[in-house]
């Protein structure tokens, strides 16, 4: 028996979801996937490695296998080393990174009609009958075939030319966009290492109460404020807010990226399970009634003026609402730390650390009176102060690190959070998700993403059905 020539290697495509979605490539040989310029499919997200995965064929199958990266690659919600690709496969890069899509294009299998076309468009066999129906369609086919093949080449000749010239356009645009997104986000993260800076000044001239540094803080804020414009220009070359995303989603991400994450680099997850939390709200009044009592006594106005002149994201008004519901009298249950009092719920050693002074009650689970917790305006101005430290240090200008920091503090979240490199581009929230989910504790976890999510429906109330306007709309 003769030896039989080796088979072809089948066609991979490759469909990239996230961040450049509808993104589909194709390969016929070995290939790596990353952030690296130098990888063949090149990946810009915080979650993929600079070279994530290695894609070989072995003679009969392709297999994609993770190249020592630090997120791994995930098959089924499970982490793996490889995975053999047969048929479709779906492979994430990190638990919480982008979805790549695996498809092996095998030849076409041979149908079940071929009879059929021979009998009306092959060769003819001597003596076989054939019917008038199928001399009819024989004469037209041929007459089709010979007017067609003139004109045939340079049909041919002009679709590979056109197929050259928008494969390369398409790679050339790829390529650029990743690379438009890659500055971007440098870019924002340059913008977050700013913010840390000027609070880090502000924080210093809080604790001396020193006018040292106010002219620094000037010159920071100016160079921020042209930072922000060139990376908005950044956005809008890039579509980010384009027409085909819903207004719904334009809040989520705007939000977002106001609390300290970067809109290029959302997880798919995330937006999903900030609409989970929207609907939570839907289904009880308790965001409505809050928002009347902090409307009603002036609380939105007041809080948000005492965050905006810390240079905070005003949206830590909800804070309070997750915390007490803008309720001055509210006492939480007792802890191993003591009761948590008033509308910002400050334990006993944190109110004391941040100038509050305690009542005579302070041990007992009721309201009193010489309590300064209980005093709902002086109790904002240390809530602020002590947001604008976490801010400051252990969150690095993420937002909702802050939140977390505040709800768990050093009990648990914060020790986590110092654990994780030091730069704002790698501790943020997603960050600590990927890290730390299964640490995080629920509790803090529905604290975050409550707040978030109100914060979201506070930007346009009446767009979820809510009967009330925007109780930040002076502080935009």
């Amino acid at each position: 028996m003769q030896n039989q020539p080796p088979a072809a290697t089948p066609m991979l495509r490759v469909r990239v979801q996230s961040p450049v979605p509808g993104g589909e490539f194709q390969f016929d040989k070995p290939f790596r996937i990353g952030r690296a310029e130098d990888c063949d499919l090149r990946v810009q997200d915080e979650f993929v490695s600079r070279t994530h995965v290695l894609v070989s064929y072995d003679g009969a199958n392709w297999l994609a296998k993770d190249n020592n990266s630090s997120n791994g690659i995930w098959v089924g919600g499970r982490r793996v080393p490889a995975a053999s690709i047969v048929g479709t496969l779906e492979v994430r890069l990190g638990a919480e990174g982008p979805l790549l899509q695996f498809e092996v294009e095998r030849p076409a299998p041979a149908h079940a009609d071929t009879d059929i076309m021979k009998r009306y468009f092959g060769e003819l066999s001597d003596g076989a009958p054939m019917s008038d129906r199928t001399m009819a369609i024989r004469s037209t086919f041929q007459q089709v075939q010979k007017k067609q093949k003139s004109r045939f080449g340079l049909i041919a000749g002009a679709l590979a030319a056109a197929a050259i010239a928008i494969g390369a356009y398409a790679f050339y645009q790829h390529r650029q966009l990743s690379q438009r997104q890659a500055i971007a986000q440098d870019l924002f993260y340059s913008m977050k290492s700013l913010d840390v800076d000027i609070a880090k000044v502000e924080q210093l001239i809080l604790d001396v109460n020193s006018p040292k540094g106010r002219d620094q803080i000037r010159q920071y804020q100016d160079r921020r404020k042209e930072m922000e414009r060139n990376y908005d220009r950044f956005l809008t070359s890039l579509k980010v807010y384009d027409s085909k995303l819903s207004e719904k989603d334009r809040l989520i991400m705007r939000i977002a990226r106001v609390l300290g994450e970067c809109e290029l680099a959302i997880p798919r997850e995330f937006t999903t399970e900030i609409q989970n939390y929207i609907g939570k709200w839907q289904s009880t009044g308790r965001l409505e009634q809050a928002v009347a009592r902090a409307r009603q006594n002036g609380y939105d106005r007041r809080i948000a003026r005492e965050l905006l002149e810390h240079n905070l994201p005003p949206q830590f008004f909800y804070l309070a609402l997750q915390e007490s519901g803008f309720d001055p009298l509210a006492v939480g249950p007792e802890t191993y730390m003591g009761h948590a009092k008033g509308m910002w719920q400050f334990i006993p050693d944190t109110a004391t650390k941040y100038g509050l002074r305690l009542g005579p009650l302070w041990q007992l689970k009721r309201p009193d009176t010489r309590d300064e917790r209980h005093d709902w305006e002086k109790a904002t101005v240390a809530a602020v102060r002590y947001l604008h430290e976490l801010y400051s240090t252990d969150a690095l200008a993420s937002g909702m690190l802050v939140m977390a920091s505040y709800n768990w503090g050093e009990d648990k979240v914060i020790r986590l959070i110092r654990s994780m490199p030091a730069n704002t581009r790698e501790r943020n929230f997603w960050a600590l998700l990927t890290r730390y989910r299964d640490k995080v504790p629920p509790e803090t976890y529905n604290y975050v993403f409550s707040i978030v999510s109100a914060a979201v429906i506070g930007e346009n109330p009446r767009l979820y059905g809510f009967k009330f306007d925007n109780p930040l709309g002076e502080a935009h």
